[in-house]
């Protein structure tokens, strides 16, 4: 699954989870960029991405993502 791919689907399970049919995400959105994206609702996403990619994160992989992209980069990873 290619980057964009990825991103497509996760900018989908973020308008989901977070309520908010405007969102559109980049690689270099961050969690300061969606007002909704607080620290119970970033739990909401991991889990969301945990069952949608089917794949699991650690905790250090979770708290080393920066922005979006990095995050992308973790799934594509884990996709192989």
């Amino acid at each position: 699954m290619e980057i964009s791919e990825i991103l497509k689907k996760l900018n989908d399970i973020f308008i989901d989870v977070l309520d908010n049919e405007n969102l559109k995400l980049t690689e270099s959105t961050t969690a300061n960029d969606v007002e909704e994206w607080d620290s119970l609702s970033h739990i909401q996403l991991i889990v969301a991405l945990e069952k949608s990619f089917k794949i699991r994160f650690n905790a250090a992989e979770v708290r080393n993502w920066k922005d979006i992209g990095e995050m992308c980069q973790s799934i594509k990873s884990k996709l192989k």
